[in-house]
């Protein structure tokens, strides 16, 4: 009920950003840039696209710049369509963040999958990163981003080509910094060396890792601290698995139930849903769900400067940002996760 009464006020009565958005935000430092993020920020890779309904994706924005989320996260080919998750959220910015509430967000894009056929609507050129950049800003009816990322690694792409189009993007002040997303360790460390020696240095990078993806930890999250180089983490909920929306099946209105979903129904098998469940367990043992568990498991690190959350719902959003009200593990709390981890791992 509560939040039907907040989604209608605030869409119907216009909006005017909470006097307190940022009493109770954690604020960390980006790497060692002078930059600072919210520990949990909002991405928008599902539930802005034109298939979706403008007014809850915009409840949604709104509710977390009032509780403190500065930074949204987005890409050339969200949506679906792709592309309609940059117009959803332009037209978020040109309602209701007016005046200078620009100044309080940080904004970032992508580039480097599939957006346009033809050979420059892909991959890491700086053709296409640069034209998929223009297009990003006329989308959102902006004149910058603060982060422009390289989405991927192009492995028929000089680095030195894809990096030198991140530096281009930032002299000509379209994007503030420069971003990586999905490199692998040695990658992020020759790409990191490339921009430094550029005068543009990396910010951040945004790798997939949450409690079932762990590659990050073999090497990855050491070349980021070694550079200076912060982590946002995306899919920290694998994808709606770390939550309780598939103890007891999967829902029709979940992300494995929508035929445009990444999440598929084969993703869930019954070892998957055992370890759920025994997960599940120690979180209601440290007083929060699922998913507050998954999140703030990875803000234990100190190297991991944001979550990057999304959210279908007013209410799913408040229950991720919740994950903040306890970070704090005991030692047999971090070994029963493991154990659960382990164990699954060996059955799988």
């Amino acid at each position: 009920m509560w939040e039907m009464w907040y989604h209608w006020e605030k869409i119907t009565m216009g909006y005017v950003p909470s006097d307190n958005r940022y009493d109770s935000m954690q604020y960390n430092r980006c790497g060692k840039s002078g930059l600072l993020l919210p520990a949990i920020s909002l991405g928008l890779w599902h539930n802005f696209g034109s298939v979706d309904v403008f007014d809850n994706g915009r409840a949604i924005v709104r509710r977390a710049f009032d509780r403190g989320i500065t930074h949204f996260d987005l890409a050339n080919n969200y949506g679906p369509e792709p592309g309609s998750a940059e117009e959803s959220f332009g037209q978020i910015l040109k309602k209701d963040f007016t005046g200078c509430l620009r100044d309080e967000l940080i904004i970032s894009t992508k580039a480097g999958y599939l957006m346009w056929p033809g050979p420059y609507g892909n991959w890491g050129s700086r053709k296409y990163l640069l034209s998929s950049l223009d297009q990003s800003l006329r989308r959102m009816q902006l004149e910058y981003v603060d982060i422009f990322y390289s989405h991927r690694p192009d492995p028929d792409t000089p680095l030195e080509e894809t990096m030198a189009a991140l530096d281009t993007a930032v002299r000509q002040g379209k994007a503030l910094y420069a971003g990586l997303s999905n490199y692998k360790a040695e990658e992020a460390k020759k790409a990191i060396e490339i921009l430094r020696s550029m005068g543009t240095p990396c910010l951040i990078h945004q790798p997939k890792y949450s409690m079932f993806e762990r590659w990050v930890e073999g090497g990855l999250l050491d070349v980021l601290e070694q550079g200076g180089v912060g982590c946002i983490p995306f899919s920290p909920l694998a994808q709606g698995l770390l939550t309780d929306r598939y103890l007891k099946g999967i829902p029709e209105n979940s992300r494995a139930a929508k035929v445009h979903g990444f999440l598929k129904t084969t993703d869930i098998t019954e070892e998957r849903l055992e370890q759920i469940k025994k997960l599940n367990e120690i979180a209601k043992g440290r007083g929060q769900s699922l998913a507050q568990m998954a999140i703030s498991w990875l803000l234990k690190d100190t190297r991991i400067t944001t979550v990057l959350i999304g959210a279908s719902s007013v209410a799913q959003l408040d229950n991720n940002i919740d994950a903040l009200g306890n970070r704090s593990y005991g030692a047999d709390e971090l070994k029963a996760i493991e154990q659960t981890l382990m164990n699954a791992n060996k059955s799988e």
